[in-house]
């Protein structure tokens, strides 16, 4: 890494440095649901690495419920989202699903209600 995480533990960065390498001896990766909440910036700077470490050296695979343009709002650094979503997409395969929760198929009334049946 290049020693941009300050902390007040004198370990974290050698730490983080070894999780990452660790982590990158790990074939694959999979990040379900990101930005479904908001990260704090600690998190969202710890994700960044994540993604900085694995891009073009090991595979790694994204999902979530948000457009990349609404990142910035989530991880609280737009600059930092533009550069990790240029890494995430650069040599992907972007997917995008449409439509209706398969999980809420056919409970749509039952599960959601709405604010006339209350």
């Amino acid at each position: 890494m290049n020693g941009c995480f300050a902390s007040a533990k004198p370990n974290a960065p050698a730490a983080l440095d070894d999780e990452l390498e660790r982590m990158g001896r790990i074939p694959l990766v999979i990040c379900d649901e990101v930005a479904y909440i908001p990260f704090d910036p600690e998190a969202a700077a710890l994700f960044i690495a994540l993604v900085s470490s694995r891009y073009e050296g090991s595979i790694l695979i994204v999902s979530s419920n948000k457009t990349f343009s609404a990142w910035p709002e989530i991880f609280g650094d737009a600059v930092a989202v533009t550069a990790m979503v240029d890494r995430l997409v650069h040599h992907a395969e972007v997917i995008v699903l449409r439509g209706d929760s398969d999980r809420l198929k056919g409970k749509g009334k039952e599960v959601m209600g709405s604010e006339t049946n209350r």
